[in-house]
């Protein structure tokens, strides 16, 4: 948890228009719903990074599947190379020694030192000579080309200066990037910490909450959290607020039971093990997600609607991960810009998550409508289009910004 206070705004500090203890929905409906950059501020404000963890270099080939991020900016400890040496095969020389040399014009090189590429220079010497450019005669070398000073040579910090920033803070750590660690010494890394993830299927087998578990691991251990799966629980307000305060986690996710109706109590099972902050967000689909604390950690409950469970973690729970995690806390997709086939509709005052699919001339068209349930226009499309709250929609050929789900070629 971060020491800002709960429902400051980060940008401003100012307190972000939420009840302290929203009102029991069941029955009633909600009178409103927060907009989701009151939800996102509210996470920003509550949710801070856990502390970083010390990597070994000699365990980074096996963790890094993980999708290891850097904790603190790496730097050069020294130059790189730290001497002069080879670029290539053949033999150092002085370049002095070689002027005037020529295939009719054999030079002596008394004191050429054959050498391979990557070893140090020999002292005397400031070229390599290739071996297509000297010709040997027993123990005798004989330069026939000419070579200038350096030529052949990599110099002392030509590659790296002691002191560049090589890999920045939030770098995902690549293969390469084994590499070069490992050629300059450098053992140990500090990376993200990897948060202890709680996710509880809440409402029992009629609502089918199971069917989230799988896809909810999934997407938290992609945002770098360790998961452990709960339940399915009944729709019991106490089971659920005893599951939500248990300790051992970083952050709770929970799914199901968010909405209006008489067992629709995890925002009561929070509130009981916790705090309930806001309960109801302007998103579709996801509009009765809720996000509190539990246990002293944060807490972000989803629908048990398959389709609002997804866009309710990628814009929420997956948000608050992301920062625990010490990662980028935006979305994860990758963003490429396109042109809509055709309008896209939306209410002024509710973000909108159209998914997409890309036509055979690179446009995009809707699969589904925000209104549309269920997973299966997730599994057809190629990505999202947001549409923010302040827009009644996008008119046909506009260009919008796609983001790519995971595994949608770019």
């Amino acid at each position: 948890m971060s020491s800002a206070r709960a429902g400051d705004d980060p940008a401003t500090g100012d307190r972000l228009p939420f009840a302290a203890s929203p009102p029991d929905v069941r029955g009633r409906g909600f009178s409103s719903r927060a907009a989701l950059p009151v939800m996102e501020g509210w996470i920003d404000a509550t949710v801070g990074p856990l502390p970083p963890r010390a990597v070994a270099l000699a365990d980074l080939p096996a963790t890094l599947a993980e999708g290891l991020v850097l904790a603190e900016p790496v730097k050069a400890p020294g130059d790189w190379p730290p001497a002069d040496r080879a670029a290539r095969d053949g033999v150092a020389v002085a370049s002095s020694d070689t002027l005037g040399a020529g295939s009719y014009n054999p030079v002596p090189l008394p004191g050429a030192v054959t050498v391979a590429a990557g070893e140090p220079m020999p002292p005397g010497t400031d070229a390599v000579l290739p071996v297509e450019a000297m010709q040997a005669d027993g123990p005798f070398v004989e330069a026939l080309g000419s070579a200038a000073p350096g030529e052949g040579v990599e110099r002392r910090g030509e590659g790296l200066r002691g002191g560049t920033v090589l890999l920045k803070a939030g770098h995902r750590l690549r293969p390469q990037d084994l590499g070069l660690l490992t050629a300059l010494g450098i053992d140990t890394v500090r990376v993200g910490a990897r948060p202890r993830v709680r996710i509880v299927l809440a409402g029992g087998p009629r609502s089918g909450p199971e069917t989230l578990g799988a896809m909810l691991t999934a997407l938290a251990t992609r945002d770098g959290g360790v998961v452990e799966l709960v339940g399915p629980l009944p729709a019991d307000r106490a089971a659920l607020a005893a599951a939500y305060a248990a300790p051992g986690a970083d952050l709770l996710i929970s799914a199901g039971r968010t909405g209006v109706g008489e067992d629709d109590v995890a925002p009561l099972a929070l509130a009981e093990a916790g705090q309930l902050a806001l309960h109801g967000v302007a998103l579709r689909p996801g509009d009765s997600a809720a996000l509190g604390t539990a246990g002293g950690v944060p807490a972000v409950l989803l629908p048990g609607e398959p389709m609002a469970c997804l866009t309710a973690y990628e814009l929420l729970a997956g948000r608050a991960l992301r920062r625990l995690a010490g990662r980028d806390p935006g979305l994860p997709h990758p963003a490429v810009p396109a042109v809509v086939v055709r309008k896209l509709v939306s209410e002024i005052g509710c973000t909108e998550l159209y998914r997409v699919r890309r036509t055979a001339d690179g446009m995009v068209e809707p699969v589904a409508s925000p209104h549309r349930p269920g997973l299966a226009g997730a599994v057809l499309a190629d990505g999202f289009v947001l549409i923010p709250a302040e827009s009644e929609g996008v008119p046909a050929g506009a260009t919008v910004t796609l983001r790519c789900f995971d595994g949608t070629s770019l």
